[in-house]
């Protein structure tokens, strides 16, 4: 059956569908290749035998945001962001989120990395034909349908939403509204093609997102 690229749609039984050319599929694996170089290593794996509750208490990750502003984005303070407490103390805050930063964020970032790779385990199973006959989705020129079932929606759903927080960071872009003036963009702008994928990433977040 011959589906619309680049649309996630509902799987009978549950879980999500996809059918990506050719491109779509080189993108998105050079894109979640990417964002597992920038979020680097997460937490040790401790000893099977490990007490659970002393390895949670001896967690010892940063207290430091990243200096880097995309992963600024995706490891955020938990204390003092916008909308916060107006009269807290400033130190107080900076004080619990550097606490509450080096007992989750290994944690976190151990999770990002799984969901990245999440995404390129599978698009690996997607075998492209090398002689660019027609593929799986019937469009031609390579690519195939991708089916997402139990846990990995919501680990494409977790890796889609950090790859716009990184492209986002990279093009300065902090509300909703500037992606329609980006998307206005000339094709000569050098900032084109990551705009183009930034909204194309967010069509295939929203799709996933319905047929959820």
């Amino acid at each position: 059956m011959e589906r619309e690229t680049g649309t996630f749609v509902p799987l009978e039984g549950g879980g999500a569908a996809v059918a990506l050319d050719e491109i779509e599929i080189q993108i998105l694996r050079s894109l979640a290749v990417q964002l597992l170089e920038l979020i680097g290593p997460g937490a040790a794996e401790p000893a099977e035998d490990a007490d659970p509750l002393a390895v949670l208490f001896a967690a010892d990750g940063p207290t430091e945001p990243p200096s880097d502003p995309a992963l600024a984005r995706l490891f955020p303070d938990a204390y003092g962001g916008p909308g916060g407490d107006e009269k807290a103390d400033p130190e107080e805050l900076r004080a619990h989120s550097a606490e509450f930063r080096r007992f989750t964020e290994n944690d976190l970032r151990t999770r990002k990395r799984e969901d990245a790779l999440a995404v390129v385990r599978s698009l690996d199973t997607l075998v492209t034909p090398a002689d660019g006959g027609e593929g799986d989705d019937g469009a031609g020129g390579g690519g195939g349908v991708l089916e997402l079932t139990g846990e990995l929606p919501l680990r494409w759903l977790g890796s889609l939403n950090d790859l716009r927080l990184t492209i986002a960071a990279r093009l300065e872009i902090t509300e909703d509204d500037e992606s329609a003036v980006l998307f206005r963009l000339p094709d000569s702008d050098p900032r084109k093609p990551m705009v183009m994928a930034y909204l194309w990433l967010g069509g295939l977040q929203e799709t996933l997102i319905e047929t959820l």
